[in-house]
């Protein structure tokens, strides 16, 4: 089954398919569990031959994981786990890992500074599944360091990684659609909206349909294929971005610009010779019209809410507007802020080994109870000095991707998607497949394929060639004349 969908033939075909498995799950969650099934039971035994391209390991392991948030939405636990995610990143990449013989040193060092915090707790209320729920997120991370880094693939290979992660986007894309209820019946309110959520936590929904913008922008802008059709990316392009707009949840959407903006700087920067070399989109021509559709989207939310969506993404609140309430950084992050200092005064009083994994929730002195949700402040309130170590490597991983590619477009998406992958960190911590997927991909090694590299040379030496032609043919028009 991976190779059907990896091959890409009838795209518009697994679309539909995907957007239907979306339908089933609001009524029934076996066709979902059936699915995924299918997909790993029919794609296992194409790993047990040797000598199979990680390519393959990869795209499998990152379309499984993106059915994590439909499988929640359509309660299939036991049968696919809640922490789908988690676990299937985990088991994929420590059998790539043996598999391919990937030992990068500063993965197990960042995995080695994770050991010492799951023997230590000093709130004796953590479970198994507070560690499994804090840990395995940032355990996965320093696995997708050790398997994704300097893997090779190529550009049409990377396209087609994208590609397999957006179809159980649209799963999700049309269960929330048909979820949502009629926006008469909605008080639209400055907070997370659960009932244009699907019903589902907004802001994992927010987060998975900024990821969809930002994969879809990425295909449109470098006429990769995806459907086939123009309108057809386009609309879903827009569904995205208004589906996820309507959570009312920011990080997701926001995560999504950003990536945009660092993309468009790379491009804006390159030099003329690396717009030839490269064959770099024109911005007018391609880039424009897809940021279009992200701007109606915004528009017509905010016209649907009344105005609403403006003030949620300047950080008002119903108290900020009736004046009884500051406007500062502490309502703008809704709370985040606050636990974020809890975290760090829990890491100043347990210097060197923090307070153990998952405890950090149990002792803070204000909003105890509350998970954390900046990954950052976690890391050192719960593992000290080893969460800061782990961190400042995860920091220099990202500074060397500065010189990780010549081809402008594809060192944009590269820094693009670790960037994104960090900021998902400050807003939802390391709880979903985001962030680990994400760094794992920034850390890939992109080839040109052949076949584009003779479009590239064949266009360059058109344009090299072209004041020439042209002096040909004004001759020829003289002469004719």
């Amino acid at each position: 089954m991976i190779k059907f969908l990896i091959l890409n033939k009838k795209p518009l075909v697994w679309i539909i398919i995907h957007a239907f498995l979306g339908v089933t799950a609001t009524i029934t969650p076996y066709l979902v569990i059936a699915w995924f099934y299918v997909v790993v039971l029919t794609s296992t035994p194409y790993f047990l031959k040797k000598q199979r391209s990680p390519y393959i390991l990869i795209a499998l392991v990152l379309y499984l994981i993106s059915f994590e948030l439909l499988s929640r939405m359509a309660r299939t636990s036991p049968f696919i786990p809640y922490e789908l995610g988690k676990y299937l990143l985990a088991s994929g990449m420590i059998y790539g890992i043996f598999r391919t013989k990937t030992f990068g040193k500063l993965g197990w060092i960042m995995l080695l500074c994770m050991l010492p915090s799951l023997f230590i707790d000093y709130s004796g209320e953590v479970q198994r599944s507070d560690i499994v729920f804090n840990v395995l997120g940032p355990i996965n991370v320093a696995l997708a360091c050790i398997f994704f880094n300097r893997q090779k693939v190529t550009s049409r290979q990377f396209s087609n990684i994208l590609r397999m992660m957006i179809y159980p986007i649209i799963s999700v894309l049309t269960y929330t659609i048909l979820k949502t209820p009629d926006f008469d019946e909605v008080e639209f309110i400055l907070g997370a909206n659960v009932d244009l959520s699907g019903g589902f936590g907004s802001n994992q929904v927010s987060t998975l349909f900024g990821l969809g913008a930002l994969f879809l922008f990425i295909i449109l802008i470098n006429r990769w294929k995806f459907s086939g059709y123009l309108l057809v990316d386009a609309a879903l392009l827009f569904g995205f971005s208004f589906q996820g707009l309507l959570t009312f949840s920011r990080g997701g959407m926001l995560g999504a610009v950003l990536g945009i903006l660092v993309i468009l700087f790379f491009i804006r920067i390159a030099t003329p010779y690396q717009k030839r070399k490269y064959n770099l989109p024109n911005i007018g021509k391609y880039v424009l019209p897809a940021l279009f559709v992200g701007i109606i989207a915004f528009v017509a939310v905010d016209e649907i809410t009344g105005g609403m969506l403006s003030l949620r993404y300047q950080g008002e609140t119903a108290g900020t507007l009736q004046g009884t309430k500051e406007k500062n950084l502490y309502s703008v992050t809704t709370g985040r802020l606050d636990i974020f200092i809890s975290d760090v005064d829990l890491w100043m009083d347990h210097l060197f080994f923090g307070v153990g994994a998952g405890a950090s929730r149990f002792l803070r002195e204000h909003l105890n109870g509350t998970v954390a949700h900046v990954e950052l402040s976690r890391l050192l309130a719960e593992h000290g000095a080893f969460g800061l170590v782990y961190f400042l490597i995860l920091c220099w991983l990202g500074i060397k991707l500065i010189n990780s590619n010549p081809n402008p477009m594809l060192k944009g998406i590269l820094i693009a998607f670790y960037l994104v992958a960090i900021y998902t960190s400050f807003h939802a911590a390391m709880r979903t497949f985001v962030t680990p997927a994400l760094v794992g991909l920034s850390l890939l090694l992109i080839k040109t394929s052949k076949s584009e590299n003779t479009l590239s040379r064949k266009q360059t030496s058109k344009t090299r060639l072209q004041p020439y032609l042209n002096r040909g043919i004004r001759r020829e028009v003289e002469r004719a004349g």
